[in-house]
């Protein structure tokens, strides 16, 4: 089984949007390598739109030219990933992640380029073309690059075009794949979910897939566990105290269905340098004490983690949050997280171990002031003879905490 515990990671699209290019995935592969491959830090991700050359920023041009092979499969920019040059796709880059010890992933939009279909291109294996295939009444509403698949009326010939890509994903040593315009989606996009995870499990190749974007909707949870291994639970998720507030609701909804194989996705954690292609003096609003309380949040409802900083400028502040063992440990040893209670002021939060070693407890201030926050331990009906707060390594006979605004703790409670 792929994704026994949440997948950890980088992927490049708080810092670098649709502009990300080799040079930049190289050196946050070797910060990760150096400095949070013990940790448990592995993928690598190059988000949207690596296949078209003029991409600047997060924005995105419209009906802009890309790069294709000669069945319509979408290839790396050359201008931007060099290694690819003369049709070796992302192998070599895929190549050198994994001499570092790392994994490999990438960002796909569901359904195919539109400039595929307009071209009548074939679909490798078949006799048909791709504007057989597509369909150009389903096209995503923040991106025109894809034409949606006729996936109910053409179900063999998708699957064709699906087995198609990830087959060369496979060829190119691709780990991961985020596919995106398809999690809340529904109910159109179920079928086509259903051909692309078939598509992905039988490449050849371990791949963990990963829908987006949120919010997926809490009724198909039975869906989205069967077909995928991951998926969004929010739209995207920056550096908003608003946003984060917001996030303590859907984790309560989403958290029981965390599970190994399948994990509801928070997104990414938008920590440190951020939103570089437009600046290099960007970096994450969230204050010192907002971030702990994100990747407490992150750690307790076992969320998959993936850092959207650009790490060749971590700060140290930065780099203690995403090497806090202790509390990264959480999502590894934990199960059945879940809250105790949650208020406008205040959430609790407990997650028992797997080895029946005690429990994790996690104490949340919600509110714009500085306040006491209690977890009562009749509420945990465990007992312990011991309790260590996680992030300031302290033994405490209570748990119990003064918190300031938007602050947290989070014990281990034995």
């Amino acid at each position: 089984m792929i994704a026994q515990t949440p997948p950890m990671g980088w992927n490049s699209w708080d810092c670098w949007g649709a502009a990300v290019n080799e040079d930049t995935v190289r050196k946050n592969a070797e910060f990760m390598a150096k400095n949070l491959k013990p940790c448990g830090w592995e993928y690598v991700v190059v988000d949207i739109q690596w296949y078209q050359p003029t991409a600047q920023t997060h924005d995105y041009v419209p009906f802009s030219s890309l790069e294709m092979d000669g069945y319509g499969r979408l290839q790396p920019a050359v201008n931007r990933f060099p290694s690819s040059a003369d049709g070796k796709g992302f192998a070599p880059l895929a190549e050198y992640i994994h001499s570092l010890g790392l994994k490999f992933g990438i960002h796909i939009m569901r359904g195919m380029p539109r400039m595929a279909a307009h071209k009548r291109l074939p679909i490798l294996g078949t006799d048909r073309t791709c504007a057989d295939a597509a369909d150009p009444n389903s096209i995503c509403a923040w991106n025109p690059d894809m034409y949606g698949l006729k996936c109910e009326k053409e179900p063999e010939l998708s699957m064709a075009w699906y087995k198609s890509i990830f087959s060369q994903y496979a060829s190119w040593g691709v780990d991961f794949v985020k596919c995106d315009d398809i999690a809340r989606e529904y109910p159109h996009c179920q079928r086509e979910i259903e051909i692309i995870s078939e598509s992905a499990r039988t490449c050849g190749r371990d791949m963990v897939l990963s829908l987006s974007p949120g919010p997926a909707p809490l009724e198909m949870a039975w869906h989205l566990k069967k077909y995928a291994n991951m998926w969004r639970i929010t739209d995207d998720f920056w550096d908003e105290w608003r946003l984060l507030k917001n996030m303590f609701e859907r984790a309560e909804k989403w958290c029981i269905h965390a599970a190994p194989g399948h994990w509801p996705d928070a997104d990414m954690l938008p920590l440190g340098a951020l939103r570089q292609c437009y600046g290099k003096n960007d970096s994450t609003h969230f204050t010192p004490d907002e971030q702990k309380t994100m990747m407490t949040l992150w750690c307790m409802m076992r969320s998959p983690l993936m850092a959207g900083c650009d790490m060749a400028q971590m700060d140290d502040f930065t780099l203690s949050l995403l090497t806090k063992g202790d509390v990264l440990e959480i999502e590894k040893t934990s199960w059945c997280a879940h809250p105790l209670s949650t208020t406008e002021e205040e959430a609790l939060w407990v997650a028992p171990r797997k080895d029946g070693k005690g429990y994790y407890a996690a104490a949340f201030n919600l509110s714009d002031k500085e306040r006491t926050v209690t977890i009562p331990e009749s509420a945990l009906e465990m007992t312990r003879t011991r309790a260590r707060e996680l992030w300031t390594n302290t033994e405490s006979d209570a748990l119990t905490a003064r918190l300031a605004p938007h602050a947290c703790a989070v014990w281990l409670c034995e």
